[in-house]
């Protein structure tokens, strides 16, 4: 069961967070005008990051950046990490989740700027984002990863419970619900207010 009958909770974020260096991010919903600032993200992540997130080291089209900043809220959402008001608005991270053609399991998906990863950012979004699902009642979501991207299947281990594995052309495929236990310690600074469709 992909969701819960009867379930379209709300599920709002918008609010600042420390890393595990101290260091302050925001996080909110995604908005269409955040298209430039996906297109600018994609062009400062590796070629390695590209490629574990797109499966292709090319970056985002202006239609494809514009696409991914629509989400309904409903079948499709994203939560983005950026430096807070009064900062630079550069995207520094996406989490999101789809509904994808016929399957009604989301897909799930996230990237991290190059420079911000190894702070506990994927943690946190990457429960945001399950949680975020939960509350418009979805209780299995999807994600294909690279075989490669060891860091993703390690964070999707510690922060989900693995329904269903497979691997297939060197892309691993789970299906997988949100630990209850997953809630990652990352304190709010401050109280603001696979590949298919991800």
């Amino acid at each position: 069961m992909a969701r819960r009958p009867g379930q379209a909770g709300s599920y709002d974020v918008d609010r600042v967070v420390s890393l595990r260096d101290g260091t302050p991010v925001r996080l909110r919903p995604i908005r269409p005008d955040d298209a430039p600032r996906l297109i600018a993200l994609s062009h400062r992540l590796s070629p390695r990051t590209l490629y574990q997130r797109f499966f292709t080291v090319r970056t985002l089209r202006p239609e494809e950046a514009a696409a991914l900043a629509r989400v309904d809220g409903r079948d499709g959402m994203a939560i983005v990490a950026d430096h807070g008001p009064g900062q630079p608005d550069d995207l520094i991270a996406v989490a999101r989740y789809g509904v994808a053609g016929n399957d009604p399991v989301p897909d799930v998906a996230l990237v991290v700027d190059d420079a911000w990863q190894g702070q506990g950012l994927g943690s946190i979004l990457l429960d945001e984002i399950l949680e975020a699902g939960e509350a418009r009642g979805f209780v299995t979501f999807h994600a294909d990863v690279l075989t490669e991207n060891r860091r993703m299947l390690r964070l999707l281990a510690r922060h989900a419970s693995i329904v269903e594995r497979s691997a297939e052309s060197g892309v691993v495929t789970l299906r997988f619900r949100r630990r209850a236990d997953s809630r990652v310690a990352s304190s709010p600074a401050d109280a603001v207010s696979g590949r298919r469709s991800a």
